[in-house]
Order: C-alpha cells, then structure tokens, then sequence
C-alpha cells in the first residue's frame, strides 16, 4: 500500500489564493476549506486508500521561543485563519484522519507520522504530499518520498539531492546556511545555495566543516570569508539548524492502520451543506460505495 501524508496547511494557503471567495448565508468565508476537502476527496478517487492530514492549528509553535522572528500568524488574512478549525472539523467528518498541530507544527506531524509508516512492512511506499523543502530531509531513499501534487513531482533521495545539492540528512544543515524566508530566518551572510551545496556535500554537517578554509576539501569562492562567518556566527548556525529540523515525535498515530479511509462519517452531509458545497457529501457516498 502507499501512505499519502498531505500538508493540510499549504492547501489551504494555496486554494485561497487560488478559487474565488464565496462567503455562506452566515458570513463565514469557506472557498478554501471547500477546495481543499474536494482535492483531498480527488486523492482518494486517485487510488489512495491511507491519508493523513497535518495542519497548524495554532500557526505559532515552540520555534517562536527560539526565534524571535519565526513566523506567526500576525497578518495572516482573518479570513484564512478563521478557516483551520473550519477545515479541520470538515476533513475529520468526511472520514480524514487529521493532526492539528499546536505546539509543533503541520511539517513535524508529516515527518513523525511519516517514520512511522515507514516501519510497517506492508506500506510500499509513504509520499509526503508538499512542496515544502523543509521536509525534503524526511525522504528516505524511495520509501518516503515528496510529492508536490500541483507539478506532480516525486523527489526520492536522489531527487532531493539533484535539486538542492546535498542529501536529505544534510537539508537542516544547508537551510541553517542559506536561511528560509517563508519561515523567518535568514541564514548567515554571505551564503548561498551553490557555497552551502558545495561544502555541505563534502562534508555533511555545519559541525564537520573545518574552521579554516585552507583545510577545505572543497572550491568554494570566497571561502575563506564564508569559513570566518560560520566559525563566528556558529551557534546562530545551530540554532537555525534546530529550527530547520523536524520533529518526529510529534504526536500523530501509532499504527497505519488509523490512517485508513473507510468512508465519511453520518454527520458529513451536515458538514458538507453547511459549505454550500453538498456535492462534496455525494462525491464521498459515492467513493466509499465504490470500495464495499
């Protein structure tokens, strides 16, 4: 079987920015949360039996207390924010498993409940459903993979490291360098994706690279400037690193067994009218008949 984990999150980001708004009889806006739950029923009429969901129900985390300028939801659209609970409580109804995240994150969940898939022998395969780099450093060789959904791109290892120049294990490493402005940290100065690709593929971790350029294995311009950065600014290095790295033991399921889709619950079709959107009841009746 394969395990789809979806970054509940960065649908929800997306679909916002993406369809129209439509605001139902009581003023609540719910465009998002509709597209979402409608592409999370396309994935099942795709083949896939094993999802899990992963959103940030509070957008603030413990990362916030290691950096003061880690993201948070201060000027998030209110009316995306409003739309978390909404899609939550809409995803669980239409049979969804869903990890709302409080004091970790969306990406913590998907890596942790990744891991776990992982260990059983009868998945083939768990696909990380999300463009977010952040989570390249959870594939592992062809088992766990990447998806990015909209493109239709899988990243295996080799993927990941093609596209960012360094292996899963070191893409903590590699955004402590080169920063992450979606996240709020900047990285150090002077390094880049090419600098941080080229010493990171020699030698793996920020704590492995020598602290003089002249012992580099490795050509790199302006090295010796880059190795006097890091040497000083190595704890912030660090600290970016810890907040690049994602945790798995994030609390999200304890067998795959609880991430299968047997169908929406009774109260769906409720759910579903109340978005404007009883389609979405019927499209999942019809999907859960189609597999008894």
């Amino acid at each position: 079987m394969q395990v789809h984990l979806v970054d509940g999150t960065y649908e929800l980001f997306r679909y916002h920015f993406a369809v129209p708004s439509h605001v139902t009889a009581d003023g609540r806006e719910v465009a998002a949360t509709r597209g979402v739950v409608g592409s999370m029923l396309q994935l099942l009429a795709e083949g896939a039996t094993h999802v899990g969901i992963a959103t940030d129900h509070v957008v603030e985390s413990f990362r916030n207390e290691l950096w003061e300028g880690y993201k948070t939801s201060e000027g998030m659209p209110p009316e995306l924010l409003a739309q978390f609970p909404l899609l939550e409580d809409a995803l669980a109804a239409a049979g969804f498993t869903v990890f709302a995240m409080i004091e970790f994150e969306a990406d913590d969940a998907l890596g942790a409940a990744a891991a776990i898939a992982a260990t059983d022998p009868a998945v083939d395969q768990v696909r990380i459903c999300t463009p977010d780099k952040d989570l390249g450093q959870c594939v592992v060789g062809d088992r766990i993979v990447q998806l990015d959904r909209r493109k239709g791109v899988v990243l295996d290892a080799a993927g990941v490291e093609e596209k960012f120049g360094v292996p899963p294990a070191s893409i903590p490493d590699y955004l402590a360098l080169v920063g992450d402005s979606a996240d709020g940290f900047p990285g150090l100065p002077g390094w880049g994706a090419k600098s941080a690709a080229s010493v990171l593929a020699r030698y793996g971790h920020l704590e492995e690279i020598p602290a003089a350029a002249t012992d580099w294995d490795v050509s790199v311009r302006g090295a010796a400037k880059l190795a006097s950065t890091l040497q000083q600014d190595l704890d912030l290095a660090l600290l970016f690193r810890r907040i690049a790295t994602i945790e798995t033991d994030a609390p999200t399921i304890e067998s795959v067994a609880e991430l299968a889709w047997t169908g929406p619950t009774p109260g769906f079709a409720e759910v579903a009218a109340a978005l404007d959107a009883p389609d979405l009841a019927a499209r999942a009746e019809r999907l859960a008949a189609a597999r008894t």
